[in-house]
């Protein structure tokens, strides 16, 4: 559709500008929710940041590799919360709570269910989050655990060297026990893949529950200390270059993060946490129905005249006497 010198792929440009992975672009190309200046869009087909694109009918604002900023934010998820941007269930997820952006969207860098907690990964390059969560590039995801149940050394191993479970084998890169006794023990598990519910699911298979999850660290990226459970920061270049290395991205050159001192970031921190308070009590406090108007009070009727004569004794105005006579 345009000079190839000056134009990249169409699911690449879409991917880049945050509406989803590479992946994702080809399959809504495919169904023809996509389109250029107009006409809809095939696979293949070539764009330059100057042309019209529209997904489902809204338009796209494009940017070239150079303009367009990679951004990577760190959220410290809390349990309770989904990661789908809505809910018909009206459930809270997470990215109600994330800074608002314009030209670009937040894309989460993987899932974690409803009842996990720990350090979520977002960015605004479709292309990077793709990466991140493809198994070939075996990212490590470390998880603190809980499990209920009488663990022995033979199951440690078997969780090592790999279980069966419905989508195929699976098996913890590294599994360490903390110090503690009894059948409630916390663990450090490692894994190099992001499928559904894989940790619980594993632990599982040895008759052992999860009563316990937390996300502590993404690549060499641990979970902020600082960062309360409902609130995010965004990474300094050189993590998010860190990020894009491992993945086989080229580096990124500028970013959005301002250089503060140590009473700026207290600050922000106290107005994070404020936040993040008013956000709970928000979504603990039921929403109020509105109360109907009150009706106006009914004025009081009086009472019909009859057109007869009264039954009752009017007055003459006379003073009656002791015999009761007038």
């Amino acid at each position: 559709m345009s000079d190839k010198s000056s134009s990249e792929k169409l699911q690449k440009v879409l991917a880049r500008a945050g509406i989803g992975s590479r992946r994702e672009m080809e399959d809504w190309i495919s169904k023809g929710r996509v389109t250029v200046d107009g006409k809809p869009a095939t696979l293949g087909d070539r764009v330059s940041t100057t042309q019209a694109v529209r997904v489902d009918g809204h338009p796209v604002q494009l940017a070239s590799e150079q303009q367009q900023i990679c951004r990577v934010l760190a959220y410290h998820k809390p349990e309770g919360e989904i990661c789908s941007r809505t809910d018909p269930e009206g459930r809270p997820t997470v990215f109600s709570r994330l800074p608002s952006i314009k030209g670009a969207r937040w894309i989460a860098i993987g899932r974690l269910d409803i009842n996990t907690s720990g350090l979520l990964l977002f960015t605004t390059d479709g292309e990077l989050a793709n990466r991140l969560m493809h198994p070939k590039f075996e990212v490590e995801r470390e998880y603190a655990v809980r499990v209920f149940g009488d663990i022995n050394d033979a199951m440690i191993q078997r969780l090592r060297t790999g279980v069966e479970l419905e989508d195929g084998k699976a098996n913890f890169k590294k599994i360490k026990a903390l110090p503690g006794e009894g059948i409630n023990r916390w663990f450090h598990v490692v894994l190099t893949e992001g499928r559904n519910r894989e940790v619980r699911r594993m632990w599982e298979s040895q008759g052992a529950v999860v009563s316990r999850l937390i996300r502590v660290r993404y690549g060499d990226l641990l979970l902020p200390k600082h960062i309360p459970a409902g609130g995010y920061a965004e990474y300094p270049l050189d993590e998010v270059n860190y990020l894009r290395k491992l993945v086989h991205l080229g580096p990124e050159e500028q970013t959005m993060v301002k250089s503060e001192d140590r009473t700026e970031r207290r600050r922000r921190l106290a107005s994070m946490k404020r936040a993040v308070r008013k956000h709970q009590i928000a979504e603990k406090t039921p929403a109020k129905k509105a109360e109907p108007k009150p009706k106006p009070a009914a004025k009081p009727q009086r009472a019909p005249v009859s057109k007869g004569k009264s039954t009752q004794r009017q007055p003459t105005g006379k003073k009656p006497t002791r015999q009761g006579q007038s």
